[in-house]
């Protein structure tokens, strides 16, 4: 039997004289700036020369310190007398593996104030597992600067069956929703201007990724995070993202049926009538992209915030989406 969760996706209700009338796909493109992830790096003394070496390159890979990659470097050390806030993710961890230090910790922010540690090993198993970039968030960064609204990543399925029948669907519907789909009326009046030349298109793409792709372990370990079971069961994952690399959610292949992916394709081509970020479905993933600049040129100078749900005393509806799990911890 179809397993479908519920979650609730805020949504202001708006006038069409005062929402914006940018789709969902783009507003966040322009507007969202991606959430940081969190790389700990847990050391008892000071590391090695390599692996100094190491995480400072993390650090000046960081938004942070003007890098381009989504991610805050914080160093914890264990032999601190005071317990800190990151102390309690390393017992968590401990409780289920061997640790030895120097250890590095990936956490996801996943909004509402929830987080998951969707990846953690040594220094050496960080280099290893490509965190900051690996070919296919490249691709998915750079179909997304091309102007496609939806990028569905399809985590294959070691059964080629199954994978060729959620591809199979995929295209189908693609094809028949760039035709049904039209953007909202009154882009580019006041307080719906856009400030890229990024073309605002109606197009979906699907992007595969093959589990046992060494490239690709740090994202397929986060993926199949939220759906083990499915992924247990020999279930694909498909994953719309949108915006600057936001995944909307992890969706098992058995749950995917031709509404679900209209309802989501029309959610995020529709109208941004709720402009505040956290209270949006998703989360971001971990990538290395300078959006600000291939946006908006040289100078990244992002556009003045739009007024928000509360800005217009507006009262928000709550609308219900069916989605997958959240992942294990």
């Amino acid at each position: 039997m179809k397993r479908l969760i519920l979650m609730l996706i805020l949504f202001a209700v708006a006038s069409t004289a005062c929402a914006c009338n940018i789709p969902v796909f783009r507003y966040a493109l322009e507007r969202w700036r991606p959430g940081s992830c969190e790389l700990i790096v847990f050391h008892a003394s000071e590391l090695s020369a390599e692996g100094e070496k190491y995480v400072r390159e993390l650090e000046s890979a960081a938004s942070d310190n003007n890098g381009s990659a989504n991610v805050k470097v914080i160093r914890s050390s264990v032999n601190e007398k005071a317990v800190n806030e990151y102390s309690s993710i390393l017992d968590t961890i401990r409780d289920r593996d061997s640790v030895q230090l120097p250890f590095l910790v990936v956490q996801t922010r996943l909004g509402q104030g929830r987080t998951v540690n969707n990846w953690y090993g040594s220094l050496d198993d960080a280099r290893s597992v490509n965190l900051l970039q690996s070919p296919a968030r490249t691709e998915l960064g750079r179909r997304l600067l091309a102007g496609d609204s939806i990028v569905w990543i399809l985590l294959r399925s070691p059964d080629g069956e199954r994978t060729r029948a959620a591809r199979e669907r995929m295209e189908k519907n693609f094809e028949a929703l760039q035709e049904k789909v039209t953007l909202p009326e009154g882009i580019g009046l006041p307080g719906s201007e856009l400030h890229s030349e990024v073309p605002l298109l109606i197009r979906f793409s699907l992007l595969e990724i093959d589990p046992q792709d060494k490239q690709e372990q740090f994202l397929v370990k986060l993926l199949t995070g939220f759906e083990p079971q499915a992924v247990s069961d020999g279930e694909p994952l498909l994953v719309p993202v949108f915006g600057r690399a936001r995944a909307l959610e992890v969706i098992p292949a058995c749950d995917l049926d031709d509404r679900l992916i209209e309802d989501v394709t029309l959610f995020l081509s529709g109208a941004c009538s709720c402009q505040v970020k956290e209270q949006n479905p998703g989360f971001d993933l971990l990538i290395t992209e300078d959006w600000d600049t291939k946006l908006f040129g040289e100078d990244g100078e992002l556009p003045p915030p739009a007024k928000t749900v509360a800005d217009r005393h507006e009262s928000p509806e709550l609308l219900k989406i069916p989605s997958g799990r959240q992942p294990r911890k």
